[in-house]
């Protein structure tokens, strides 16, 4: 009787061994399976993310026309983009220079690898606040005797991260030797591009 009562006891000891290791091989699979899920939302997270703060340090694109600059990106409370903006060319002091954001964060080739204003409304190239406006059209700033400058603005057409169509970094912001008026298209007629920088978190 003792032999038969082993006999018929190992299947069944064999077959609760089995179903618990199956049991554990499923539960380690979709333990690894929730780790990669969750590795690849953090990843998607940290791309598609917004930040506070950006900057974009502006070097002169001509021999014969030195200077430089700075342009700062402030989150506001309100959720609009202020841009702070530095630029300093003393071969062009007492005048006007044109200043825009354009398409591509490339300085290359004195700033034409920048392409065209940044435009992501296909508006009308004009005066920033008017009717029409390119989302890169800053504008003029004007210099002083010692070609120093200053202008601030701020946009809720911006956005530091996020959205491909007001996600400013990446892009260029290009100093131009003349001024914009407002009117020409594309481009304002604003001369060639003095000085360029591109626009990088901080």
């Amino acid at each position: 009787m003792k032999k038969t009562s082993l006999w018929l006891t190992l299947p069944l000891f064999l077959a609760v061994t089995a179903a618990c290791t199956n049991t554990n091989t499923t539960d380690t699979s979709h333990d690894s399976a929730m780790h990669a899920d969750s590795m690849a939302m953090d990843t998607a997270g940290s791309m598609t993310g917004m930040a506070d703060k950006a900057h974009a340090d502006i070097a002169s694109t001509k021999t014969d026309t030195a200077g430089s600059g700075r342009a700062e990106f402030t989150k506001r409370d309100d959720g609009t983009i202020e841009l702070s903006l530095n630029v300093d060319f003393p071969k062009m002091a007492n005048k006007s220079v044109a200043v825009h954001l354009h398409e591509h964060g490339d300085c290359g080739d004195a700033g034409k690898g920048a392409h065209g204003h940044w435009n992501p409304t296909n508006e009308a190239h004009g005066k920033w606040g008017s009717a029409a406006y390119h989302s890169g059209d800053i504008g003029n700033v004007q210099l002083d005797s010692e070609g120093k400058g200053t202008v601030t603005v701020s946009s809720n057409r911006w956005t530091i991260g996020g959205d491909e169509k007001t996600n400013v970094l990446g892009r260029a912001v290009i100093v131009h030797s003349g001024v914009d008026d407002y009117k020409t298209q594309p481009t304002g007629d604003a001369g060639s591009r003095i000085g360029c920088g591109v626009i990088s978190g901080n």
